[in-house]
């Protein structure tokens, strides 16, 4: 358990630079400054954390025994006399731990007495981030402290070898970077940090992690930044454009880091020894070799640039990515990496292709780059397309109503682009007229029949007979769930349904337990569990198969504890870097969250356990997030928001799925009748549960009305099981009343219950 968890942490962690600082030299002396290497953070707040480790290492303490450097001990004990009467803010509650602590400058003469007595300094920075509230642009958010300025400051005047270490959930300023020898993001690294950290900058692991998201020089670069959190509509004016999407294509000079980067120890030899595609399948045979002096992993990655025209594209997509082992010097692995095009295929909202609301290869030349990062990868092979080819047909969905204009490339007369704008197309449909156009057949309440839960589950007979027994009342009981104060379950059971109600449990239906979280099994009682690598550390290592291996470590806590599913991952894409839920998450990039995900769920499920990811969807922001209405097109929507889901739940292995607190264009994530019905079980052929998060809202129209009391609207859009109630059996929502007034149909709730109930047969097959 600790070997996986460890090494993932260090497989994770992103080497930004380094002018010979590291690693730190075997038997050398080193003066550790910063309180967060004291002080370590874990994982962020919020039902991302709160999971209880049987035990948590400091960077200090991997430091101390890693047994390969010694401690300043003057200025260590410096740092802990100040830490015994300046104590860690734990806040005062749930997520109020503040995202900066109160840091220690030494005194000048004390940092220069330490520069005397050793070979080298490390400078630890903390942030902490977590759910209910998102970062921001000012110290001790994005921006460092005049403290920790200091700081540096003070450190390299006197240290000629310095290694800044940033332990944050986001990424925060790294401009501060230009002035020390080394900068290394270790993220939040679990249980095992400390360790992790201490095996990087002593050499004993060579660092191999990638940069998920686009590091820019100032928080105004990004694209998104003048339409993030500044009232209750973000406009996704950038489009497709999120991340390196944006800067390859049009502002390259704004990055201080790209999409993909990060250093080693070593020096690897990337060369493209044979390429070939048969319109549909690309595939490469690519020679690795490590030509430096240290034993190491690299990442190999594929982007693409498909045609400019007729709907637009980035200058780079990522297509495909691959890991070697580690390899010694002058040793070489070749890695055959194939993928499907449709995974770069763009979505029509136009027309202009001929195929109005499809997914498209548009005619014309798709040029591949392989290297280790995306600005560094050279250009290896093109693909010809004489037509355009359809890789999916759609129904038009989520469009928005909204008027607003996104960025559209315009060739300058130098061959370069600028971001131009055009208006998004608006919705071409009643969003009304296609829910009321629903109809579900309807079984019928038929009484006792005899059928008990485990006929069903067992396919002795069939689950629309099961639940025929269940009277109008007892079906909405179904689908309403409990969360942390039920008595029907241990205290810090995270979510149950099923079998908490007299009519469920009358046919035998066993209660279903879930659990947070995203970085393990949570307890709010303190039972001990694994604290696992936040998510955007485990994306960083762009290795699926290790991130499976420790996701089948906590898959078999979760069953081992008696539960069901583990309400994990969290998979939306990194839009702005103040989100303050981005720790959770994996990356700016759609195919790289989906592949991770998919790998995530994999591992969960390998356990016998079920992974339920969310937030489903473009839950971009925390603050005001069930007031948010995140307003996009239809494409980018399609492209990057809902792609890393759909490359997922094709993969089969997720059977339960949590929708988002925010708005798509209007109407709520929970009571989405075409993120749920038209796309997720229509088009994706989802056939499994669709739980809400807590106590969200609903709505029935575009711009109408919301409330945590509309479950009809939750029903008939697709969803099946409301988080969370105080009382299954009575709750005042308006179930009951839809029956009565025919706005719900028996049908409707009949098609809920029988998804929950077959979820929960499933769990107990496992």
């Amino acid at each position: 358990m600790s070997e996986v968890m460890r090494r993932a942490a260090a497989e994770g962690c992103v080497l930004l630079k380094n002018d010979g600082v590291l690693p730190l030299a075997e038997g050398s002396v080193v003066a550790v400054f910063g309180r967060t290497a004291w002080d370590t953070i874990y994982s962020g707040t919020g039902s991302g954390g709160l999971v209880h480790p049987p035990y948590k290492t400091s960077i200090i303490t991997g430091l101390e025994r890693s047994g390969r450097v010694s401690i300043h001990s003057g200025m260590r004990s410096l740092y802990e006399t100040w830490l015994s009467s300046h104590p860690f803010d734990s806040g005062c509650g749930w997520a109020t731990e503040p995202w900066y602590q109160a840091e220690f400058v030494p005194d000048e003469r004390e940092v220069a007495a330490a520069a005397e007595k050793s070979d080298a300094a490390v400078i630890v920075i903390g942030r902490q981030a977590g759910e209910d509230r998102d970062n921001a642009p000012e110290r001790g958010s994005y921006y460092l402290t005049e403290d920790e300025d200091a700081l540096i400051s003070v450190v390299t005047r006197y240290f000629e070898h310095t290694a800044l270490i940033l332990n944050t959930g986001n990424i925060i300023d790294m401009t501060r970077g230009d002035d020390v020898g080394a900068l290394l993001c270790v993220w939040q690294g679990g249980q095992d940090c400390g360790d992790a950290v201490a095996d990087i900058l002593t050499g004993k692991v060579s660092p191999s992690g990638k940069l998920t998201d686009t590091v820019a020089r100032r928080i105004e670069d990004y694209p998104s930044d003048k339409n993030f959190g500044r009232g209750d509509a973000d406009i996704y004016e950038e489009d497709i454009y999120v991340g390196y999407r944006f800067f390859e294509t049009f502002a390259k000079g704004s990055v201080l880091y790209p999409f993909g980067f990060g250093l080693s120890y070593t020096r690897f030899d990337i060369c493209v020894t044979g390429a070939e595609s048969d319109g549909a399948c690309v595939s490469f045979t690519v020679n690795v070799k490590n030509t430096g002096n240290f034993a190491g992993r690299e990442v190999v990655e594929i982007y693409v640039k498909t045609p400019q025209e007729p709907l637009g594209a980035p200058a780079r997509a990522l297509l495909a990515f691959a890991k070697t082992k580690t390899l010694a010097p002058g040793e070489c692995e070749t890695l055959t990496i194939g993928t499907e095009l449709m995974h770069i295929a763009s979505y029509d909202e136009t027309g202009r292709t001929g195929n109005k609301s499809c997914f498209v290869l548009p005619a014309g030349e798709y040029k591949f780059y392989v290297g280790g990062d995306v600005r560094e990868a050279k250009e290896a092979y093109s693909l010809t397309l004489e037509s355009t080819v359809v890789t999916e047909r759609c129904t038009e969905a989520l469009s928005p109503r909204r008027e607003f204009s996104r960025i559209r490339p315009t060739l300058r007369e130098n061959g370069e682009y600028e971001a131009s704008y055009e208006p998004v197309p608006s919705a071409g449909y009643d969003y009304a007229e296609r829910v009321s156009a629903r109809r579900i057949p309807e079984a019928g309440y038929r009484g006792d029949m005899g059928i008990g839960f485990s006929d069903a589950a067992d396919g002795k007979a069939s689950i629309c007979d099961f639940t025929a027994q269940m009277t109008d009342g007892e079906l909405c009981a179904l689908l309403r769930g409990e969360g942390l104060g039920s008595p029907k379950v241990k205290m810090w059971t995270t979510a149950v349904f099923g079998g908490i109600t007299e009519g469920a449990s009358r046919l035998g239906v066993p209660i279903s337990t879930n659990s947070d979280g995203p970085s393990g099994v949570r307890s709010d009682a303190g039972d001990e569990a694994t604290l696992a690598p936040c998510g955007t550390l485990l994306a960083s290592t762009f290795d699926t198969e290790l991130v499976t291996e420790v996701m089948s470590v906590i898959g078999r806590e979760v069953t081992e504890h008696g539960l069901d599913a583990l309400l994990g991952p969290g998979m939306n894409i990194h839009r702005h870097p103040l989100c303050g839920r981005n720790f959770e998450y994996f990356s700016e990039d759609p195919y790289l969250t989906g592949k991770i995900a998919a790998a995530y769920c994999r591992g969960i499920s390998s356990a016998g356990a079920a992974a339920t990811p969310k937030h489903f969807a473009a839950n971009g922001r925390e603050r005001r997030r069930s007031y948010t209405d995140a307003v996009m097109s239809e494409r980018a929507a399609r492209e990057i928001y809902l792609r890393g889901f759909e490359i997922l739940i094709k993969t089969g292995y997720a059977r339960s799925i949590m929708t988002s607190y925010n708005l798509i264009n209007g109407v709520h994530s929970a009571s989405n009748y075409d993120l749920i019905t038209t796309i997720l079980r229509g088009e994706w052929g989802f056939d499994g549960l669709v739980m809400t998060d807590w106590s969200a809202y609903m709505n029935a129209d575009v711009g109408g009305e919301f409330s945590p009391r509309d479950l009809a609207s939750m029903v008939r859009a697709g969803g099946d099981v409301y988080m969370v109630v105080e009382s299954a059996e009575n709750n005042p929502d308006n179930l009951i009343p839809s029956l009565s007034d025919g706005s719900l149909t028996r049908g409707d709730i009949e098609a809920s219950a029988r998804r929950i109930i077959k979820f929960i047969a499933e769990s107990r097959k496992k």
